[in-house]
């Protein structure tokens, strides 16, 4: 079943029509990084929708995962440059909270992309996957896969960063949900005391940090046999450390992106299965609600139940596991980041 939302105006949709305020309209993207495929397509996105709808955007980046400082200093620039509204992926959820809110004081828009911050109200709206329901299809895919096998498993967890940026927190806890593992506080991750999971460690979400992760917990335990990662970059990481022992055929690798490479990376054997998320349709729609704001003074309501608007979410994977959701590599390969 494909949760993506294929009616990109619809979050427009539920905004009532007021006469027209702006003419000229700027808009910012600060992103965490501009080299991870997954923020480079979202900048497509962002792009694409603001030459069609008239708009000036400007992009801005980390230089790394994790790159508070100049997020922050971005921010500032967008409020000194007039700009009508900001879509943000925070490194720091919680840090960034101040500059959000001078962002917010001086009238522009702050639309949080694919990372909630931290509280989520922070920002004026959420565009994002669920990804708590992320982490918990490939956990549930994890263990079905295992069967009986689940309650010996072996668990390395590969996460992003030592700050629990709120999106790392969701896809790590998602998971051991979906494993089956009972959560410790909910709200962050590594206190849980179940003995099947060998570890944390951080990865910065690229795959030099993945591999360095991955030989840091199998030194720990050369038994490990499942492996959740934050990301496909992660992912690709942790396989090159596995096969560097020769154990690449007998570990579950899941991930969460869908991203063009991981699904060939699903393909091929690299990743047992992965969620996908859709980020050109997040920054489009960020885009869609700027220009919204600008012209008639409205924000973006969330999904209902929801304190985000849902983008979606569809677990890919070519070994479908009984009870849950799949599509093929095929399917994903169509949709990869739409």
């Amino acid at each position: 079943m494909i949760r993506k939302l294929l009616a990109t105006g619809s979050v427009l949709a539920a905004m009532a029509a007021t006469p027209a305020m702006a003419a000229d309209i700027s808009a910012c993207l600060i992103t965490k990084t501009d080299t991870n495929p997954f923020f480079v397509k979202m900048k497509e996105g962002a792009t694409a929708k603001a030459e069609e709808l008239g708009i000036e955007l400007k992009s801005f980046a980390g230089k790394v995962d994790g790159d508070h400082e100049t997020q922050v200093a971005a921010i500032e620039t967008c409020i000194a440059d007039g700009a009508k509204g900001i879509l943000l992926t925070a490194s720091d959820t919680s840090s960034i909270v101040p500059a959000v809110q001078q962002a917010r004081d001086n009238g522009l828009l702050v639309i949080a992309l694919d990372t909630p911050l931290n509280p989520i109200d922070s920002a004026d709206a959420t565009f994002a996957t669920d990804n708590f329901l992320a982490g918990e299809l490939i956990g549930k895919w994890a263990a079905g896969s295992l069967g009986d096998e689940a309650a010996n498993a072996k668990i390395a967890m590969l996460d992003l960063a030592i700050s629990q940026p709120t999106v790392g927190v969701l896809r790590d806890q998602g998971f051991l949900q979906g494993f089956g593992i009972d959560l410790g506080d909910p709200n962050k991750w590594g206190d849980e005391t179940d003995p099947r999971i060998v570890g944390n460690d951080v990865t910065q979400g690229n795959e030099e940090g993945g591999r360095r992760a991955m030989e840091n917990l199998l030194a720990q335990d050369p038994m490990i046999n499942v492996v959740y990662t934050i990301n496909e970059p992660a992912a690709a990481g942790a396989y090159e450390a596995l096969k560097a022992i020769g154990r690449e055929n007998d570990v579950l690798i899941v991930s969460v992106d869908g991203g063009c490479p991981g699904v060939q990376n699903v393909k091929d054997g690299v990743i047992g299965a992965t969620s996908q998320q859709y980020p050109l349709l997040m920054a489009s729609l960020g885009i869609e609600a700027i220009k919204e704001w600008a012209d008639n003074g409205n924000k973006p309501e969330p999904t209902p139940g929801k304190d985000f608007f849902d983008t979606g979410v569809a677990l890919v994977t070519d070994k479908p596991v009984d009870g849950v959701d799949s599509i093929d590599t095929a399917e994903g390969t169509n949709l990869c980041w739409g």
